[in-house]
């Protein structure tokens, strides 16, 4: 049987039952309801278009166990099968440190292969985008590449005497580049492994370093509280983003390359415009250092860790809060999106990874309902 549901169609039954909402959902919706009824009567004079959007909400999926020490850093591989997560125990003279590089199976959850061979703090690793090689840097100054299949170290880069904080892969896996505690940001030939380009502005640390997806841009984050805007081929410094008034933990571009997430110890997220330089929007809610932010690939939802122990999730054009997840019990040090933003992977202090997934039973949560009212 069917029946008259929405914009006219016939539908099923099971395609017309209404979404199980939450406290905070329902809340949200009757007060635009009602506040659209106060626009109607005149009562308020609003000329602004009331969204209610619904999302794909996450839900802890199962969490890695394995490390012995505090995790930095986790990322997807290209084909979200597997993820590399980066462990030690924060001081070079404990003798309880992991110092390890792990690479997990996501389907089944077990350990694939382990790299070994630290002597200082590992601070980030990362998968190739066309290859099973993962990149990873440190405190000794080297970029070291890896062999996924074999777990050989396949390559050395050194640069700087000095801390190696990030690294990133460019979209076609020839290039990586690193930002080091030496101020200096590095462009590495994969091929070769020599040094390319040299791009120098910041006046502290660099504490993050990300290619554009069209590989022409290269976006960085420092100590010194500023964000820069680089070229890749010529190494000049196009713009820098200045508001954060504290170290700037991260920085990444949107999909499209138009705009710049940014995330501070300030607790603040900001997002940029590329063409104009200007800050568009503050997000704010955390209640300790935010340590990563990120686009999902939709480009209208930002995904946020802190040290609060939360991963927020947040409405690009509102700029407020989705979602929060709160199963960690330490600082939630880094996290990641799947290339098709089904599934989220977080890592901590408390020793685990945590995988999220959205539920594919809630597709009703995925409706877009927007009203638009225009009052002449």
């Amino acid at each position: 049987m069917k029946e008259f549901c929405k914009m006219g169609d016939y539908v099923s039954k099971e395609e017309c039952k209404i979404p199980e909402l939450n406290e905070q959902e329902v809340k949200a919706i009757v007060s635009r309801w009602v506040r659209v009824l106060k626009i109607s009567l005149g009562w308020i004079c609003d000329f602004d278009k009331i969204v209610i959007k619904y999302v794909k909400h996450f839900k802890l999926l199962k969490v890695l166990r394995g490390h012995a020490g505090t995790i930095r850093s986790i990322r997807f591989s290209a084909d979200n099968r597997k993820v590399v997560s980066v462990a030690d125990g924060g001081l070079s003279f404990s003798t309880s440190l992991d110092r390890t590089i792990r690479v997990w199976d996501v389907a089944s959850s077990n350990q694939i292969q382990m790299f070994k061979g630290y002597f200082g703090c590992i601070y980030s690793a990362e998968f190739s985008p066309k290859k099973d090689i993962v990149a990873s840097c440190s405190e000794d100054g080297i970029i070291r590449l890896w062999d996924v299949d074999t777990g050989e170290e396949l390559k050395k880069m050194k640069g700087d005497a000095y801390s190696v904080f990030c690294v990133n892969f460019s979209s076609d896996g020839k290039y990586i580049v690193s930002g080091s505690s030496a101020k200096t940001i590095r462009l590495w030939d994969v091929h070769s492994g020599n040094e390319i380009q040299r791009l120098e502005g910041h006046s502290q640390g660099i504490s993050s370093v990300k290619f554009s997806f069209d590989g022409q841009m290269i976006v960085s984050s420092s100590f010194d509280k500023t964000i820069g805007l680089w070229n890749v081929k010529t190494g000049e410094r196009l713009k820098q983003f200045i508001g954060h008034s504290g170290t700037v933990s991260s920085a990444n571009f949107s999909p499209d390359n138009q705009y710049i997430v940014s995330c501070s110890w300030d607790k603040t997220i900001r997002i940029w415009s590329v063409e104009s330089g200007k800050q568009l929007q503050i997000l704010e809610g955390h209640s300790d250092i935010v340590n990563e932010a990120k686009y999902f690939p939709d480009h209208q939802t930002i995904i946020s860790c802190s040290n609060d122990h939360t991963i927020r999730i947040w409405d690009v054009k509102t700029g407020s809060e989705i979602q929060r997840l709160e199963r960690h019990s330490g600082f939630v040090s880094c996290v990641d999106i799947s290339s098709d933003g089904d599934t989220i992977v977080s890592c901590s202090f408390d020793k685990t990874i945590r995988i999220w997934r959205f539920n594919d039973k809630d597709k009703n949560k995925l409706v877009l309902i927007t009203i638009s009212l225009e009052l002449q």
